[in-house]
């Protein structure tokens, strides 16, 4: 049998045509499922071929810091959260993994450099700073050379970053995701038991509009959502303490409607540039900033949020 008399025969069947007479139909085709039915098959399909989720060795939780739309303080967030983390826990381990692989940014705001060492397991060593673990696609990149990758290598490189890197032992990972809702963020709810997500926005209707889409990602992907980061949420006059929202302020409204609380909300301080830039996050460069209490609040509100998930986690094994 050529290849179109091939084509024919299989799609002449699924369209309910005879092929050839001289050839018996041995086929038949329901037209009509239930809506059970459906779903069942759907489930099937989308569940067949899911890697299995595996727990990083030596990493008891892992945060995901998260964003639909880029540019709204989400790797500010991520780097301040971790220190903090560790500051007001100085006996708990914290790791801060930068999963942007396009457009790293941790090395820089924590002040790190240089290449890597592997250990005697074959695991790449996490570099430290801050009494923080980290580690980045920028450390492993040299220079300012870009990352041009399609999908499936942009996955390999965070099997990578997560499974190849000597973690352990971490009470909890912080993890730095991209801007949007595509490959990264699918592999990591795919491949890792996540606890929750922090989801960062702006003000901006623009922002809000894109936050939600990420919002509903996590959602399908039934990544819980500790809460919402509201960045640039206002200005103050330094002559009258006025409060200016620049930005607009509807991210209240956002929250209300995604069923979500806004557990902290930071103003503009052009001291956060130059946290940026110098390497030296505000927990450390300004401690005794609102800013500063503002990331220690958040901290031990993710701790808190931990713990409740850890309990809960324990009564289902008794």
């Amino acid at each position: 049998m050529n290849l179109q008399r091939a084509f024919q025969r299989v799609y002449g069947v699924l369209l309910n045509t005879n092929v050839n007479t001289a050839l018996p139909c041995c086929y038949s085709v329901r037209l009509k499922h239930t809506k059970e039915e459906l779903n069942e098959h759907k489930a099937k399909v989308m569940g067949r071929g899911l890697p299995e989720k595996k727990p990083l060795p030596g990493v008891k939780s892992i945060i995901l810091v998260a964003s639909g739309k880029g540019g709204v303080g989400k790797t500010t967030t991520a780097v301040n959260l971790a220190c903090a983390m560790k500051v007001i826990e100085p006996d708990k381990e914290i790791g801060l993994l930068d999963a942007d692989v396009f457009g790293p940014s941790v090395p820089l705001m924590m002040n790190i450099s240089g290449e890597p060492m592997l250990n005697d397991d074959n695991l790449i060593e996490p570099l430290l700073n801050y009494g923080v673990k980290c580690m980045s696609m920028g450390l492993l990149v040299s220079g300012e050379n870009a990352v041009v990758w399609r999908g499936l290598m942009v996955m390999q490189a965070l099997e990578r970053l997560t499974r190849h890197v000597a973690w352990g032992p971490l009470d909890c990972l912080v993890v730095d995701t991209p801007p949007g809702t595509g490959d990264t963020h699918l592999s990591l709810a795919q491949n890792l038991p996540l606890d929750g997500a922090l989801v960062v926005t702006t003000p901006q209707s623009a922002a809000l509009q894109v936050t939600k889409r990420g919002l509903n990602m996590f959602d399908r992907l039934k990544v819980p959502v500790i809460g919402m980061v509201e960045n640039m949420s206002h200005a103050i006059c330094h002559n009258c303490g006025t409060k200016n929202f620049v930005f607009g302020n509807e991210t209240k409204q956002c929250a209300e409607q995604m069923g979500l609380e806004i557990i902290e909300s930071f103003e503009v301080d052009h001291n956060m540039s130059e946290c940026i830039n110098s390497g030296k996050p505000a927990i450390y460069a300004l401690p005794d900033s609102i800013h500063a209490e503002k990331y220690r609040q958040l901290a031990n509100k993710v701790f808190k949020y931990i713990e409740t998930k850890d309990n809960e986690r324990a009564k289902v094994k008794e």
